[in-house]
């Protein structure tokens, strides 16, 4: 890669160019609430070489005071990474079946790591089925553990009492549906509704309607009345970074996480919501 590579080029690949010998091919598919659903599909059948990233195991920390979907330890993160075979050359790609909601955190996981050599296949498993006439690979897959290194991170978070002290004056976008942000339902957590000052951006508005991501062009008009740097967070820090996936893809700035999202959020009373409690 070149540093005049598009961010559309360097962070998402066709399914006809996912694999190879230089490629780390990872599986990222998980259901909320079921730990080892993710295990069970990917043993099930996956693209062939990949190997499998666990949302609950991996990719976040146990729940607790920091939400439901804490960070991992980056440490230990970078070790798994490294004993599942990817190397400080591999280039990483990550998929899962609903359209990168998953595969987002994996992405984004690993540049928070320092590797930028780290792309999301477009249209995940299902479009690999579409356009590879290969039967999907069952059963346990592993590659020879390699060294991958921790460096400076390429990504940017921020605090509960961070975002608090400046409430209202961020651009803060919410990825979940319109009914979880308007307080209407909550299947998850505890309290429904959303942070006070943010926008509803579920992330299902950056895809088109055969599950891939929308034009660049598409992406930046959608995110065009917001002001570096947006602010992104959702249910437990999951599907936010699929919002910042999508502002990298329309050339926007380096967006900002709040892990521990409306699940850490709404675990202070003291903290603003909307509706009011």
């Amino acid at each position: 890669m070149t540093p005049t590579t598009s961010p559309r080029d360097r962070y998402l690949v066709a399914a006809e160019a996912c694999t190879g010998n230089d490629i780390v091919l990872f599986d990222c598919r998980s259901k909320l609430g079921e730990a080892q659903w993710g295990r069970r599909a990917w043993l099930a059948g996956h693209i062939p070489g990949a190997l499998h990233l666990d949302l609950d195991r991996d990719l976040a920390g146990p729940p607790g005071p920091g939400g439901r979907h804490p960070l991992p330890d980056p440490n230990v993160l970078a070790n798994r990474l490294g004993e599942l075979g990817a190397s400080d050359a591999s280039r990483i790609v990550v998929y899962d079946d609903v359209g990168g909601a998953m595969a987002a955190r994996a992405w984004w996981c690993v540049r928070w790591l320092g590797h930028d050599n780290v792309a999301m296949l477009d249209g995940g498993l299902n479009a690999w089925e579409l356009a590879n006439p290969k039967e999907l690979q069952a059963g346990e897959q592993t590659r020879t553990p390699a060294t991958f290194t921790r460096r400076d991170s390429l990504t940017k978070t921020i605090s509960a009492s961070e975002l608090a002290a400046n409430l209202g004056h961020q651009s803060l976008i919410d990825a979940r549906t319109k009914e979880r942000f308007n307080g209407e339902v909550e299947p998850i957590d505890a309290v429904a509704g959303h942070i006070p000052g943010a926008t509803c951006l579920p992330f299902q508005g950056n895809l088109n309607s055969v599950g891939r991501f929308k034009s660049s062009d598409e992406l930046a008009a959608r995110f065009a009345d917001l002001a570096d740097p947006v602010i992104a967070y959702c249910g437990s820090g999951v599907t936010a970074a699929h919002n910042l996936f999508a502002l990298r893809l329309a050339g926007r700035d380096e967006g900002v996480l709040y892990p521990g999202s409306w699940s850490e959020w709404l675990l202070d009373a003291s903290r603003p919501r909307q509706p009011a409690a």
